[in-house]
């Protein structure tokens, strides 16, 4: 209230204050504005309404004036302009007439000594003194005086000159003519002239050199830019031939803007001071052709150098390939919707998520080993949702086969190993001097080295030909033909089946020994029918890195493609000391050793035992596996046959199913309860009948050919691979210089392109629907306006809510698109596509629930905007509730008080808020919902007859003057704009509170003709001053006048005022006339009392529990009216004004600490999983533009060091600038997890989800070059994301009154920002206790049988003490001593912990109970962290992860946990702080809680 007291000092006059414009800003240590300060500094920008001035009107005779006075300077100027050329005209008839005098010339000397003084003769004398000294030498040889030297004359030749020179004075007499000698002398007197220093012809001279100089090297660089224009819009005209055209030969302009506005926004290149792209275009419909594809981008790179245009011409090439994979996926994504809308036949708008997941299940199962390698298994996340795997499961399974991809983390081991026998074959084939020794070593090295081997052997020799592996001389195999051979070697022509007894002796045969040449019928070149081998050379090698070659053995022989073309797709991490090893360097090093010619054989056979001892290992996967992939294997035909190659195939299709199925029931005990039924509704709808057979396999048969863009990412050999290196470069060289075909996998473009449009094609929204049929309706007339501002006014657009049941049309194409993955060709689309077409079937009763559950959502949403809007058109003064009571009265009127007792049956089931000071009940507008809708189901009718006409007698029942429906559109748009204030501020509070006083000071001008001030204060626990109360009131925030007294004061509970009454009643506190309280605290003690005349208003603001945590006063002190009480409805918009900044308050700091939790999920992630590269957070927010889509806030990225750099000053990205980056807002469309790669990076795009199931926000995980991460940090990744996912959820249902605040840590009640610092912590410590809570004895009983006595090494078998025993020995002992010291610290000083055998007795049940009862934040908690921390920090999370024990996994996290918390407790002042963003600076680093942050 002290800013009202504050407001007429006579000694602050600010009146005379010089007048801040529209653009100014200002920096104070406070930050001030035109109405309001805030507490952090920040720049502000007013907008103050200007009224241009009217420009003056040109008079007529201005006009006429100007143009006469034009006419007449023109004919002024030519009259010069033909004078000049009169002029000119007569010295050259002069010329003519005269021809000139060269013998002037000899005048010209430029001799430093005598320049000055012969330019003034030539100027001044000569030219006047030579031709009268020739007329007088004229004179004498006519009188003949130098013949007749003895007569006397009277002629006296210095006389005849002096008259000569006096009646020729060029001062006073005109020049009649020039003579021949004149006038070239005139023009030397000119050339002098010039060489005279410091004159002005001299320097007029040197300027006009200078110029000339200046014009020539312009006009030289003008050729020279005239040269590089060309030459750069030839090459964008061959450029333009690179990209994808529509069928009019045209590219959309907003892909283009799209690739400039990336070119530009690359900080390497520092282009910011360039000419920026304008606004791109917002649709696709703009075309460009090669004209206007040129003109675009020449007026963008006019200023740049060779070097930048150069990299804009790859980044071009680079976007034009990226293009096409758009369209590839525009392609693919519209299958999927057409795809939807087949299977929606009753055109509910959804389909069901768990037969879709089943039938990507059963696809899966009967998928090829080569496709499952391109696949994502839809059994694991993201298909499957956290909450729908067993705790158990999801933290204690590390089982590497359940990877998201087949087999992965084996085949990274594999390709890991590689180097160091790639060492050893290169250091042999050095050793080997001569052709025939390496011949010799060769042979030797193919040697069989065991009986499986010799059997196979024998095998080989079966052949047509007797030619055998190691007498054929021809360059080694890819993996896929090799597999191949080993199964297809028969007779010319015929294919060969095989017992399951064969079958398996030759999947021995081929794990142990992978290289055998093909047996080929004599005249049919080898690769002939490579078609046919080309599924099975995928089965080996499909499992490999996204972006990079996927053969792991395809080029090492002299068939591969070369080095250079492999390594454009084989980019990698080149750390050889990472987990994953880099393939490009794998394959460089086999390109290498390929050239050094046998030995590489030795390599192979190593190769091979290690893929032996892989296979045979403990996770090689169930029997059923393996029968699935030696199925697979015994499917391929024989490479040479021509012969019948369709019958074969259905034999094979007929025993992999039967494979498939078998392996699938035995699969059945793996799976959960939810993916139980998933396997049950797949069966039951896609069982295929013997007579339907033929039809079913037909899409199969598809999957049977490979596209080539397959062929090349598989490394598939063609019979180009059989050139030597020369002619491959020229065949490379060749198809480089040919343009690109306009076809992408044989189909053309359509031109249509939906990248940025899909919302607007195929998205549905049901609200707008039912609102244009309300607006049909005349029975709701008066709504109608209402119900356009809700919509005008409504949230964030565009998303799908995740709900766990049904997949509408975004989220079903999303899902399908992650489960074919981005690389897959068209064709494994268009055959899960025939696939879903015959297996999707849905009963009657189910399309009849799906009609239903649709017509029940559109009621639903119906209802809510009609009753949102008679709650409005009730609550006119916009205050945010309604009197229970009064909506009572006017109800027990419906149908004349026929319905009164239905009515008072109803109330008996509403659970209504709690009472008001003044025992008043209040509804908000959900209440209010709640409320009508249960007294509608006690009333008799249809209910939702029954509802509008309930509706529609209240509407006509409440009378609203013209005047009064203008101020509530006024009041709520108002209203609405600091909501909107808080969704799009960035997490900060300041826009909250420029928008709050505004809409103040609005209403106060518009509807109550007063000029008022406002200030906000917070409550404050208060530590410095105890005595003087335990909480005070601080001003965050005031109105600008009220800035030097109010801003950042404290209000204490022993001062004078009125807030905390207004904090202890939780009621509004209205003083009419503050000069008759006795209570009123004034914050400016210079204004006098006679000044004090005006009213006061203090209002509580409220949580959504109804806790206080502020006042918001507001005041006319500075008001000039003697009256100025606030009336009633002035009062109940402002109660609203204070509900509605109390919910923008809580959804900033709600993001606030999301941001907090994030981060700390972050930091537990980078402590054990280096693989990832980066990780950016977005927030989704609102467009500021009207009817468009959302943006989305990058907020803070995380590097690898694990040091998250949190934005000051977040950028916005749109959906129209990330075309080729769209991968953020597919997520935030669909709600679910997409994978993506974009310039050779993966990313695992995760969304945040509100309590609704919508996106609030996002992580992008980038993990690199990495097609995916291993599996042990897979699921460390999603263990992080689970946590987060639920501490979110928490806090956002804490915020919004959902549920209530839960503190199970003693640590959690210290305050809101800490406690958002440990969620995460306690969230996860929630889940290892429920973990821990679920072992038997018989988990603890394996753990004590490790026992190790280094005493007894001597006594004990050679095996139990190997390195790996004891290492797992020592881990388990350690860990199982750390978990003890926790509750036992006494133990340090006995000897206890030394003996294994004493520590085996404190390992019983009361040390799970007092695990799961534990709370590492108690006051009185005694540990010793020294000592726990060294049984831990000798063990890595790898160890564990390897050991492979799940009550060892989940002590070993729960144990971290604790210490962090512990050290965190210690500190937790300093440890956790706020990463609330300012905008002071540009940045601010934070780290986990705890973590220390680098020096500035």
């Amino acid at each position: 209230m002290g800013a009202a007291a504050n407001k007429k000092s006579q000694d602050l006059n600010l009146e005379n204050q010089p007048k801040i414009s529209s653009c100014s800003i200002k920096e104070f240590k406070t930050r001030v504005s035109k109405n309001i300060v805030f507490s952090k500094p920040a720049k502000v920008i007013f907008n103050l309404d200007q009224t241009p001035q009217d420009s003056n009107w040109e008079q007529p005779w201005k006009k006429n004036l100007l143009e006469r006075v034009q006419a007449r300077a023109q004919a002024m100027h030519q009259k010069i302009i033909d004078k000049e050329n009169l002029k000119k005209e007569l010295e050259k008839k002069a010329e003519e007439k005269l021809p000139r005098d060269n013998l002037a010339k000899e005048w010209f000397n430029t001799e430093n000594m005598t320049l000055s003084t012969r330019a003034y003769l030539l100027d001044k004398l000569l030219p006047t003194l030579v031709p009268g000294m020739e007329r007088m030498l004229m004179q004498v040889e006519k009188k003949k005086l130098l013949a007749d030297v003895d007569i006397p004359t009277k002629f006296d030749p210095i006389n005849h000159l002096g008259e000569y020179l006096m009646r020729n004075n060029p001062n006073y007499i005109k020049d009649s003519g020039l003579s021949g000698y004149q006038r070239v002398m005139r023009d030397i007197s000119e050339d002098l002239k010039i060489y005279v220093p410091n004159t002005t012809y001299n320097r007029v001279s040197k300027i006009k050199e200078n110029i000339k100089q200046k014009r020539e090297q312009k006009e030289y660089i003008n050729d020279i830019k005239a040269k590089v224009a060309n030459a750069r819009k030839q090459a964008l005209q061959e450029q333009f031939s690179e990209w994808i055209l529509d069928p009019k030969g045209m590219i959309p302009m907003a892909v283009i803007q799209n690739v400039l506005y990336e070119f530009f926004q690359n900080p390497d290149l520092q282009l910011e001071t360039c000419c920026l792209p304008a606004d791109i275009a917002d649709s696709m419909k703009p075309r460009l052709n090669k004209t206007e594809f040129i003109q675009l981008i020449s007026f963008h790179i006019a200023g740049f150098k060779s070097e930048t245009f150069e990299k804009l011409l790859k980044h071009l090439c680079h976007c034009a390939d990226e293009f096409r994979e758009v369209i590839k996926t525009d392609m693919r994504r519209q299958m999927f919707a057409e795809l939807f809308l087949h299977c929606d036949r009753g055109k509910v708008g959804f389909l069901d998520r768990q037969r879709t997941l089943a039938l990507l299940e059963t696809f899966y199962d009967r998928s090829s080993k080569v496709l499952k390698g391109i696949l994502r298994n839809p059994r694991q996340w993201p298909f499957v949702e956290f909450e729908e795997i067993d705790l158990p499961e999801f933290w204690g399974d590390m089982d590497n086969q359940k990877h998201i991809y087949e087999d992965f983390d084996n085949v990274l081991l594999e390709m890991n190993t590689l180097p160091s026998e790639k060492h050893f074959s290169k250091t042999q084939s050095k050793l080997l001097a001569s052709p025939e020794d390496q011949h010799e070593h060769y042979r030797e090295s193919t040697l069989p080295q065991s009986p499986p081997e010799q059997q196979r052997g024998a095998t080989v020799e079966q052949g047509p030909n007797g030619i055998s592996t190691r007498e054929q001389e021809q360059p080694e195999e890819s993996a896929g033909e090799q597999e191949l051979n080993e199964e297809s070697v028969s007779k010319e022509g015929t294919y060969t089946g095989s017992t399951r007894e064969q079958r398996s002796s030759r999947e021995l045969i081929t794990k142990q020994r992978p290289h055998h040449e093909p047996v080929t019928e004599q005249g049919v070149p080898q690769g002939t029918h490579i078609e046919s081998t080309a599924i099975q050379g995928l089965s080996e090698e499909s499992i490999t890195t996204e972006g990079q070659h996927e053969g792991s053995t395809t080029g090492q022989g002299s068939h591969g493609k070369s080095t250079e073309e492999q390594g454009l797709r084989r980019e990698s991490k080149s750390d050889l000391e990472q987990p994953r090893e880099s393939t490009a360097e794998q394959e460089a090093g086999r390109e290498s050793q390929s050239d050094r010619g046998r030995p590489r054989e030795t390599m192979a056979g190593q190769e091979a035992h290690r893929e032996s001892q892989s296979d045979q290992g403990p996770h090689s996967g169930s029997t059923a596996e393996q029968e699935g992939r030696e199925s697979v294997v015994e499917q391929e035909p024989h490479r040479g046959s021509t012969a019948e190659p369709q019958s074969p195939r259905e034999t094979i299709w007929e025993e992999q199913q039967d494979t498939d199925l078998t392996s699938q029931s035995r699969r059945g005990s793996i799976i959960g309860g939810s993916r139980t039924s998933r396997e049950f509704i797949s069966f039951e709808h896609t069982e295929i009948p013997p007579q339907e057979e033929s039809t079913q396999v037909q899409p199969y048969e598809e999957l049977l050919f490979i596209s080539p863009e397959l062929q090349e990412k598989i490394g598939v050999s063609s019979p180009k691979d059989h050139l030597s290196e020369p002619a491959k470069k020229e065949v490379q060289k060749d198809k480089s210089c040919e343009p690109k075909s306009q076809k992408i996998e044989g189909k053309s473009w359509t031109g249509e392109l939906l990248t940025c449009n899909w919302n607007v094609k195929y998205a549905k929204h049901e609200d707008e629907e039912q609102a244009n049929l309300i607006y049909d309706n005349s029975r709701f007339a008066d709504l109608h306006s209402i119900i356009r501002n809700i919509q005008s006014h409504k949230e964030i657009k565009g998303r799908s809510a995740f709900n766990g049941v049904s997949f509408n049309l975004l989220q079903f194409v999303q899902l399908l698109e992650t489960f074919v993955g981005e690389d897959s060709p068209l064709s494994v689309s268009e055959a899960l596509t025939s696939f879903f077409k015959k297996g999707f079937v849905e009963t009657k009763e189910e399309k009849m629930s799906g009609l239903e559950k649709a017509r029940q959502n559109a009621s639903q949403i119906r209802r809510e905007l009609l009753l949102k809007a008679l709650f409005q058109k009730w609550d006119s003064d916009g205050s945010g509730f309604l009197d229970l009571k009064e909506i009572d009265e006017l109800l027990y009127t419906y149908k004349e008080g026929m319905e009164k007792e239905s009515m008072k049956k109803a109330k008996l089931h509403v659970q209504f808020p709690k009472l008001h000071p003044g025992h008043e009940v209040r509804l908000s507008s959900k209440q209010f919902q709640k409320y009508i809708e249960l007294v509608v189901s006690e009333l008799r009718g249809n209910e939702e007859e029954v509802l509008e006409s309930v509706v529609e007698f209240l509407m006509n029942s409440l009378e609203r003057s013209h005047v009064e429906s203008l101020r509530n559109c006024a009041r709520q748009k108002w209203l609405h704009q600091i909501q909107r204030a808080a969704e799009t501020s960035g997490v900060s509070l300041e826009p909250v509170y420029t928008e709050t006083f505004k809409a103040l000071t609005q209403d106060a001008e518009a509807h109550g003709n007063k000029k008022i001030s406002a200030h906000i204060s917070l409550l404050e626990e208060n530590l410095l001053l105890p005595d003087r109360g335990n909480v005070l009131l601080r001003n965050v925030a005031c109105t600008l006048d009220d800035a030097p007294f109010v801003l950042k004061r404290v209000l204490y509970r022993d001062m004078k005022g009125i807030s905390f009454t207004v904090v202890d009643e939780g009621k509004p506190i209205h003083v009419p006339q503050v000069q008759h309280h006795g209570n009123i605290y004034f914050w400016n003690h210079s204004r006098k009392k006679s000044d004090h005349n005006g009213s006061f208003l203090a209002l509580p603001l409220q949580d959504a529990y109804m806790r206080i945590f502020g006042v918001l006063a507001v005041d006319t002190l500075r008001d000039p009216q003697k009256i100025n009480i606030f009336l009633p409805h002035e009062i109940r918009f402002y109660q609203g004004v204070a509900n509605v900044f109390s919910t923008a308050y809580h959804y900033v700091h709600s993001r606030e600490h999301i941001l907090h939790i994030v981060i700390t999920g972050i930091g537990w992630l980078y402590s054990i999983t280096p693989s990832i590269s980066a990780i950016s957070t977005y927030f989704v927010e609102p467009n500021s533009e009207k009817d468009s889509d959302y943006v989305l806030r990058n907020m803070m990225v995380t590097g690898q060091q694990g040091l998250t750099e949190i934005h000051k000053k977040p950028s916005v990205i749109f959906r129209k600038t990330c075309i080729f980056r769209d991968f953020l807002f597919k997520c935030t469309d669909s709600s679910e997890v997409v994978l993506a790669s974009v310039c050779g990076e993966n990313h695992i795009v995760v969304p945040l989800r509100e309590r609704t199931g919508e996106a609030l926000g996002v992580l992008d995980v980038n993990i690199g070059k990495s097609k995916m991460l291993l599996y042990r940090e897979f699921k460390d990744l999603q263990k992080m994301l689970k946590v987060i996912q639920l501490a979110c959820s928490e806090i956002l249902g804490e915020l919004s009154g959902e549920i209530k605040k839960n503190c199970i840590l003693e640590i959690e009640s210290v305050g809101e920002v800490q406690r958002a610092g440990l969620l995460f912590f306690r969230v996860m410590l929630q889940e290892l206790k429920e973990c821990l809570g679920l072992l038997t004895s018989s988990d603890f009983v394996s753990l004590l049988v490790y026992d190790y006595d280094p005493l007894a090494v001597g006594k004990a078998p050679p095996d139990s003490q190997s390195p790996d025993v004891k290492a797992n020995i020592k881990l388990v002992q350690d860990i199982l001593k750390g978990i003890i010291v926790f509750f036992h610290p006494e133990l340090k000083s006995s000897s206890d912990l030394e003996s294994w055998d004493h520590c085996k007795l404190y390992v019983n049940q009361q040390l799970v109970e007092n695990i799961c009862d534990f709370d590492p934040t108690a006051v009185e908690l005694k540990v010793n962290l020294k000592l726990i921390a060294e049984y831990f920090e000798d063990h890595s999370r790898i160890e564990v992860w390897k050991f492979g024990n799940s009550a060892i996994e989940y002590l070993y996290h729960w144990a971290h946990i604790c210490l962090a918390l512990i050290k965190l407790n210690k500190t937790i002042s300093s440890a956790i702080s706020a990463p609330l963003p300012s905008k002071t600076d540009s940045y601010v680093y934070a780290k986990m809680p705890g973590g220390s942050l680098p020096g500035k």
